[in-house]
């Protein structure tokens, strides 16, 4: 009955893909994870369920990523109301860009590719600047969401100068890979084929406008009824956040817009390197480098960090008396802090699924579904097949988790040393590991990344896996293909 251990995130994640009540599946994983747990007793379960989400926030991590995206609906209230996304649309526009639809998600894909220093603040700054565009054209919050996603998780391990590259090399180092690790990293990134063709495929939709699938149901849909979201969605964000107009009056300018989203990135760098260097210290460990500080560093503490910052960056901005208005500023101090009370209650919906879906993670780690799966890989095995094997597994277990992480954790000890017994290509096997875990993070309902991409879309969340779920698998079977290839030629 070890297979029962599969259950939880199959089931929550089967139910939400078919009912659309994305709140009640999770629930009902959990509650299924809790029950096992407690030996098949359901009342039990219910009590660890209640138990499970209590723990979620006696985890930091977890913590400020939901302080974090409760603070991102006050920014996104505060650059609305100052009239800075008007500016910015005029502003870019004026440029020649966000006038039609390949520039649009041009666009959205170019900003994507730019930051690539943390997931979350990519998603969160790609719906950001690109959804004014999107909702003006008429295509559908999907494809944005879509595009946030897929310029995320896979451009920071393509581009691995951040705390996913770090945590990479944390990984090799744990299994005595220190000398050459960084090459090793630089080579296996040839072969993170799934990032690769994620991020090309992007490029190639936003190109030629070409789709299929419900991505191209919702296209059609958007452009003939105008309707940017489906009729009867709950978009993670909740349209009086979404559509907030400018305050009477205000001068629309692109800076009030782009110096908090500015700031933002940029605390993003200092708060990795406080956190690294602090973090060093603690431990007792000399300094080791850029990347040994990013080994060490916070990603969860940059980030609220970050936006924290740009709001109050934001506040004093607007609390500048402007002489268009008469020396009156934007908005008082007062006025800013209730936006973002306003902006912030709006995204109590993302607060709630982050929630499920990190206390879904928590008890198939409890089961150790991971490493289940991981045993399921016989010794009989032909080497050439094992990149392609790694890959599928990876893929499995980054999207019932909804974690890449995770996933790295899990393969990365088994994969490399099975590698070198067999005398197989190591950056391939690397790159085996990073692909499937990209997957996950990519395409998974239970990703933090996927959930933030629903709501700076201001997306419905079932909406977004399913528009974006056939590309990701066409991807992860041509990414397959490619895997069985190499382990015959590398």
């Amino acid at each position: 009955m070890e297979w029962v251990v599969l259950l939880p995130p199959i089931i929550a994640i089967a139910l939400a893909l078919w009912t659309r009540q994305v709140y009640l599946s999770l629930m009902a994983g959990v509650w299924i994870g809790t029950t096992i747990l407690a030996g098949g007793n359901p009342v039990l379960g219910l009590r660890g369920l209640v138990d499970q989400v209590v723990v979620v926030f006696q985890d930091a991590d977890n913590t400020r990523v939901i302080l974090f995206s409760l603070l991102v609906g006050g920014l996104i209230a505060l650059v609305q109301v100052s009239g800075g996304v008007a500016g910015f649309i005029a502003w870019v526009q004026a440029r020649g860009w966000g006038r039609t639809r390949r520039s649009a998600e041009l666009l959205a894909w170019l900003v994507g590719m730019f930051i690539f220093v943390e997931s979350s603040i990519t998603s969160l700054t790609v719906g950001t600047l690109s959804r004014p565009f999107f909702d003006t054209l008429k295509l559908p919050r999907e494809k944005l969401a879509y595009y946030c996603d897929a310029t995320s998780a896979p451009v920071c391990m393509t581009i691995p100068l951040n705390g996913w590259g770090a945590y990479v090399l944390g990984l090799l180092a744990a299994q005595g890979i220190t000398a050459g690790a960084v090459g090793l990293l630089a080579q296996s990134l040839l072969f993170n084929f799934f990032s690769l063709l994620s991020i090309v495929f992007a490029l190639g939709l936003a190109l030629t406008g070409w789709g299929f699938g419900a991505m191209r149901r919702a296209e059609d849909r958007a452009r003939e009824t105008g309707e940017v979201t489906r009729p009867g969605s709950t978009p993670m964000i909740a349209e009086e956040v979404a559509d907030i107009r400018p305050v009477e009056g205000v001068a629309y300018r692109a800076r009030d817009l782009i110096v908090p989203i500015a700031v933002m990135v940029g605390m993003i760098f200092v708060g990795l390197y406080i956190t690294g260097k602090s973090n060093l210290a603690a431990s007792g460990q000399a300094a080791s480098g850029f990347w040994g500080m990013m080994a060490q560093a916070s990603g969860s503490t940059s980030v609220l960090w970050a936006v924290g910052t740009a709001i109050g960056v934001a506040m004093i901005l607007y609390a500048i008396p402007r002489p268009l208005r008469g020396g009156k500023p934007v908005l008082t101090l007062v006025q800013s802090t209730e936006w973002v009370l306003k902006g912030s209650s709006g995204l109590v919906g993302v607060v709630a699924l982050l929630v499920l879906a990190f206390a879904l993670g928590q008890i198939s780690r409890e089961l150790e579904m991971g490493q289940y799966v991981v045993g399921l890989i016989g010794d009989d095995v032909p080497a050439w097949w094992l990149p392609g094997l790694v890959f599928l597994v990876g893929c499995f277990v980054s999207f019932t988790l909804g974690s890449s992480w995770t996933a790295f954790a899990i393969l990365i000890p088994i994969a490399l040393p099975l590698a070198e017994g067999l005398g197989l290509s190591l950056p391939l096997m690397l790159g085996a590991v990073l692909s499937g875990g990209v997957y996950g993070d990519h395409a998974s309902p239970l990703s933090d990344t996927s959930i933030i991409s629903s709501m700076s879309a201001a997306c419905d969340h079932v909406d977004h896996v399913n528009t974006q779920l056939p590309y990701t698998l066409l991807l992860a079977g041509i990414s397959f293909v490619v895997f069985l290839v190499a382990g015959l030629v590398v």
